[in-house]
C-alpha cells in the first residue's frame, strides 16, 4: 500500500494528461522564463514548514524536465528527514551524507530512475550533523561536479523555519522556489522565510501555492506567484 501511495505522487508520470500534470509544466516554463537574464541550472525547492508538499512538488518538476528531455539529477538534500527514495523506490542505503563525509564516490550513490533522463542522489543514512555537512565545502564541490554532467539539478530541501540546512543548500543554487500549502502557514511566517532567504542571498523566483480550492473558470489555471512584501 506505502509504495502503491508514494507512486501516485508522481501524477507526471502516471497521468500526464491531467490538469495538475499541465500545472507543473507550466511552473517548469514559467521557472525557465524567470531564468530569462541568466543560467537557472541547480535549483532548490523549499518551503516554510513541514508538510507543505515541497517533496511532491520538486518530483513531478523533475519528472517535467525529464519528460522534455533534459538530463535531470534530483537531489535529496533533506538530510533530517528524507523522503525521494520512497517516492522513487530506492534504496537509502547510500547517498548525498556519504558523499558529504567522503564515504564514497559520485558513482555509487547515482540511481537511475524507471523515468528516461532522470537520476536520482539519496539522501543517505542521516548524520548527526546535518548543518556542518551541507554548509562544508564538499556540497558545492559535488554540485560544479554535476553541472557539468547534467542539464538541470534539482534539490530538495528542509524547511526554512525549522533549521539552517534550507538556506544553505538554497544559497549554493542558482534560483530557489518556495512551496506554500494554502491555508496551513501564517503570512508572517512566509514573509520571514522570505527575509531568511534573502539574508542567505538565494535567489528566490516564486512560489507555488499548493492544494488552493479552484473555481470552474480557474480549473485549468496554476498558481505561481511572486512573494508578497
Amino acid at each position: 500500500m506505502r509504495r502503491s501511495a508514494n507512486k501516485s505522487k508522481l501524477i507526471m508520470n502516471t497521468n500526464r494528461r491531467s490538469t495538475i500534470s499541465e500545472g507543473y509544466r507550466t511552473l517548469r516554463t514559467n521557472i525557465q522564463f524567470s531564468g530569462w537574464n541568466h543560467k537557472l541550472q541547480v535549483l532548490a525547492v523549499t518551503s516554510t514548514q513541514a508538510g507543505e508538499g515541497k517533496t511532491t512538488t520538486i518530483s513531478n518538476l523533475a519528472v517535467a524536465y525529464a519528460h522534455e528531455g533534459k538530463k535531470v539529477l534530483l537531489i535529496d538534500a533533506d538530510l533530517r528527514h528524507p523522503s525521494l527514495h520512497s517516492i522513487f523506490s530506492c534504496s537509502n542505503r547510500m547517498g548525498l551524507s556519504n558523499i558529504l563525509a567522503n564515504q564514497c564516490t559520485y558513482g555509487e550513490i547515482l540511481h537511475q530512475t524507471t523515468i528516461d533522463n532522470l537520476s536520482l542522489v539519496t539522501a543517505g543514512p542521516i548524520p548527526p550533523n546535518p548543518t556542518e555537512l551541507l554548509s562544508s565545502d564538499k556540497l558545492r564541490e559535488i554540485i560544479d561536479f554535476w553541472r557539468e554532467e547534467y542539464d538541470v539539478i534539482l534539490l530538495d530541501t528542509s524547511p526554512v523555519m525549522a533549521v539552517a540546512d534550507g538556506l544553505i543548500v538554497a544559497s549554493i543554487s542558482d534560483g530557489v522556489v518556495l512551496v506554500v500549502y494554502a491555508g496551513k502557514v501564517k503570512r508572517e511566517y512566509i514573509k520571514k522565510t522570505k527575509e531568511k532567504l534573502e539574508l542567505a542571498k538565494a535567489n528566490i523566483l516564486g512560489v507555488v501555492l499548493n492544494n488552493k480550492k479552484y473555481s470552474k473558470s480557474e480549473a485549468n489555471q496554476y498558481y505561481y506567484y511572486g512573494l508578497p512584501e
